[in-house]
């Protein structure tokens, strides 16, 4: 199975850039709005535009950013010659007798995509629990 899925050097470069690329996605772009947004704001008193700054530049450069990943899936396909199309069969069309067959073929993209949410939020929990500090006064 991994033989097939790395099949050249050039299959496995994008196999490393959709990972980097998805692990920025959850990480990377998010603490980069906020750091941007922190430094905008200016004294004290809060002000409405970084608010909306971050707001709207974090979905916005997710959103660019999943883009990119699908231009790389749709790369690594051309580059293993495995087609990129997705079975889905609609829940109307589903037997009632319960098969096994969910329908849906999973892509390299959809692997990496879960394994960098995981991290993300394992990270996210490390930060959480162990580093963030609490905000009660003590």
């Amino acid at each position: 199975m991994v033989r097939t899925i790395i099949a050249t050097p050039a299959a496995l470069l994008l196999i490393v850039l959709m990972a980097i690329g998805s692990i920025a996605m959850w990480l990377v772009v998010p603490i980069l709005w906020l750091w941007l947004g922190s430094k905008l704001s200016q004294g004290s008193q809060p002000s409405l535009g970084p608010y909306v700054l971050v707001l709207v530049g974090i979905p916005v450069t997710m959103v660019v950013v999943g883009k990119l990943l699908s231009t790389l899936n749709r790369a690594y396909s051309a580059v293993t010659g495995r087609s990129s199309t997705v079975r889905v069969t609609p829940p109307w069309r589903k037997s009632l007798r319960g098969e096994r067959d969910s329908g849906h073929q999973a892509t390299v993209l959809d692997i990496v995509m879960i394994i960098s949410v995981s991290i993300a939020l394992a990270a996210f929990g490390v930060w959480f629990f162990a580093f963030a500090g609490s905000s009660l006064p003590s």
